[in-house]
């Protein structure tokens, strides 16, 4: 309401600055009014183009923003609906204009930076509540309220419910030495092993 008040005020100071009341040639009046009049509304555009504060949570297009703009709730494809940075606190920065390619640069909160389509929508600013990473949390069953459950090392389970259970004392070989961690379901989780389906692999390739 406040926006539209200080538009409407400087819209009217506008046209008493810009338009004189004293002038006699009709002609000139005429030119003097059609050249003032775009000049106005030039500066009209400016102002309201610079005046991101003013367009914050609303949503349009990569192609309608421009450099520098905070981000978030970001469409991966055009018309399917936000998908990224949608956690409390997180923004997205633009990082390049759709000047000739299709596809706008965007730098995502993980650093990484992300090719999206120009007519994918986002909401300008950031998500609200940033001090929710920050909350701790007073007592177990709080985090039980939230549907976490514990979690329990394998070195403390027996051998038939981890592949590190048993033995004597802190040792995860369970009789067999040299043997390397392995997830609760006996695949090696070290020293590099390959844990894609090659299913994916076939997909992904051209």
């Amino acid at each position: 309401m406040a926006l539209c008040r200080v538009r409407s005020a400087s819209s009217t100071l506008f046209n008493r600055l810009l338009r004189p009341s004293d002038l006699h040639n009709t002609t000139t009046y005429r030119y003097l009014s059609t050249e003032t009049e775009s000049l106005r509304d030039k500066m009209m555009r400016q102002m309201a183009h610079l005046d991101i504060n003013s367009q914050i949570g609303s949503c349009m297009p990569l192609a309608a923003m421009r450099i520098g703009t905070i981000i978030h709730n970001i469409e991966v494809n055009p018309g399917q609906g936000g998908k990224l940075v949608r956690a409390a606190g997180t923004s997205a920065k633009i990082l390049k204009e759709p000047t000739t390619s299709r596809y706008c640069l965007v730098r995502l909160p993980s650093g990484d930076e992300k090719l999206i389509d120009t007519r994918c929508r986002a909401t300008i600013g950031t998500v609200s509540n940033p001090s929710h990473g920050a909350k701790k949390l007073r007592k177990a069953g709080q985090s039980r309220w939230l549907g976490r459950r514990p979690v329990v090392r394998g070195v403390a389970m027996n051998p038939v419910d981890h592949p590190h259970g048993g033995g004597e004392g802190r040792s995860k070989s369970s009789g067999n030495h040299g043997r390397c961690s392995l997830t609760p379901w006996g695949k090696p989780c070290k020293s590099g092993y390959k844990t894609a389906s090659p299913k994916k692999k076939k997909k992904l390739s051209p």
